[in-house]
């Protein structure tokens, strides 16, 4: 049931936040010399008034495939490796997140690659005159197989790693602390809130503790649309992008991908909490009759929700 509620909340929260992750993709990817956008809202405006409300939602197919296989893997190794660190302390929630962050990436690289290219699919072009080159995710990824094989459907495979390896682990880490810090108590009429809280808050820290690594791997993602690639390797990304744009190309779609995070995971949170008080309702508050002791019980429950983040 918790990886049900996982799949089922992490839906939830890829549709509230998609439009806000095309908007950071599409940020981060502009020519400085020609951008087509001046920041998040105008960047939101436009997109809306070129392509329609389901421009915003470009690639949204290839997450969505994606999750179910993402959940599986997070689930499973972070389950398995506090079990084998044995001790709930937050180093040992680092450490597990971490693990899970760095194998889930398998899946995650692939399905990042496909949703980038869709979302700069008729970038800048209205809708009726747009030429699609991709028909769908699966379509994208086969092409690109097809085009460059392996090599090019893991495109961006290290920066990815190198992302999603501490951004799990500073997630669970800081869920850890704050759902410590909040406690969390069946009577409680804000034990929900609290969780939702708790997820938003690790989520946006999360994001600025990798977000750099972010960008790059979106251009490394990014190169080579239209046929022209501009970078060979990582340290040559990121060493054109500081060149031509200062550091603060690093903070490029910082904006939108902060009002992303905490809707993202109150949407996922609401959702995961609301099914599993659905469907096991005297688990759910057995589970919390035995936080006061050792707040383990509700840790438990609330890593199993995150992980489907």
């Amino acid at each position: 049931m918790d990886f049900l509620a996982g799949c089922i909340g992490g839906a939830a929260g890829v549709l509230v936040g998609h439009p806000f992750d095309t908007v950071k993709v599409r940020l981060q990817v502009q020519s400085v010399d020609k951008p087509l956008y001046r920041g998040t809202f105008h960047c939101f405006q436009s997109i809306i008034r070129q392509e329609s409300m389901l421009g915003l939602y470009k690639g949204i197919g290839s997450p969505m495939m994606g999750l179910t296989f993402i959940n599986a893997i997070v689930f499973g190794v972070q389950g398995n490796a506090m079990r084998r660190l044995g001790e709930d302390t937050p180093l040992n929630q680092f450490l597990a997140g971490a693990a899970a962050g760095a194998i889930q990436c398998v899946i995650c690289c692939p399905m990042e690659l496909a949703k980038t290219r869709m979302q700069l699919q008729g970038t800048g072009e209205k809708k009726s005159s747009s030429r699609k080159v991709y028909k769908n995710s699966l379509d994208c990824l086969a092409r690109i197989y097809q085009r460059e094989g392996l090599r090019g459907v893991n495109r961006g495979m290290v920066t990815t790693l190198i992302r999603e390896t501490p951004g799990f682990g500073v997630y669970f880490l800081a869920y850890d602390l704050l759902t410590r810090s909040l406690g969390c108590e069946p009577e409680d009429p804000y034990m929900i809130p609290k969780l939702l809280f708790a997820g938003g808050m690790s989520g946006i820290a999360s994001w600025l503790s990798t977000y750099p690594v972010d960008v790059i791997k979106s251009r490394l993602q990014a190169d080579g649309v239209g046929g022209k690639y501009q970078y060979s390797s990582i340290m040559d990304c990121t060493r054109k992008s500081i060149q031509r744009e200062g550091w603060r190309v690093f903070t490029r779609g910082l904006t939108s991908t902060l009002l992303r995070a905490f809707p993202v995971n109150a949407a996922t949170f609401a959702t995961v909490t609301l099914f599993l008080l659905y469907v096991r309702p005297d688990e759910g508050s057995k589970d919390c009759e035995a936080a006061p002791a050792s707040h383990q019980a509700p840790l438990q429950q609330q890593q199993a929700q995150k992980s489907s983040l």
